[in-house]
């Protein structure tokens, strides 16, 4: 069953505790929240959530994927499936099936257990194709570390290349402002 209305909320009311600033830039998100439709389903329109994994290594680095489908360098991550039970799960199954690295390779960074490091909102253009209109995604950025080194097995069908980034250098202006005013983790 995939994550309730319920359960998104409160995760977002727990992310705005810390970046109150932020709650207008969510607005779309709290109208889907009020709608009749799965706000995690690929097929719900104009607005649903999307999960990415914010994985750091040891040498404080973030990994990045290249997705064939945009042609960026982001974080893994992607459309949740009517298997994930809540958020963060959607970012481990993505992390597995983008880069290969399973969920007991990561573990949360420490305090963002049940909070993501950043949601974003950012537009999508119409897919004729895939018959979907222009729409938003919310992109929960759930942050973990990589206990270990593990190998990157990308998953060609999406993406083609993969690199770990300095937090001064990582894709997203929004992840990259937060990442910068952590303390380094301690990694396990």
């Amino acid at each position: 069953m995939p994550p309730s209305p319920d359960h998104i909320r409160a995760t977002v009311e727990g992310y705005l505790t810390r970046h109150p600033s932020e709650r207008d830039a969510l607005a779309a998100l709290f109208v889907a929240l009020t709608g009749g439709d799965d706000p995690t389903s690929r097929k719900t329109f104009p607005t649903h959530v999307t999960c990415s994994a914010i994985v750091i290594d040891s040498n404080d680095r973030v990994l990045h994927i290249q997705h064939n489908a945009t042609g960026k360098a982001l974080a893994p991550g992607g459309h949740n499936e009517p298997g994930d039970r809540d958020l963060p799960g959607a970012a481990h199954r993505e992390l597995g099936e983008e880069a290969g690295i399973p969920r007991d390779a990561v573990v949360p960074l420490p305090g963002f257990e049940t909070v993501p490091l950043d949601i974003d909102v950012h537009d999508i253009a119409a897919n004729p194709a895939k018959g979907e209109p222009a729409h938003r995604h919310v992109d929960f950025r759930w942050a973990f570390l990589l206990r270990a080194e593990h190998a990157v097995t990308l998953q060609t069908e999406e993406v083609s290349g993969y690199e770990w980034r300095s937090f001064e250098d990582s894709a997203s202006p929004t992840v990259r402002a937060k990442l910068v005013l952590l303390p380094r983790p301690t990694h396990s």
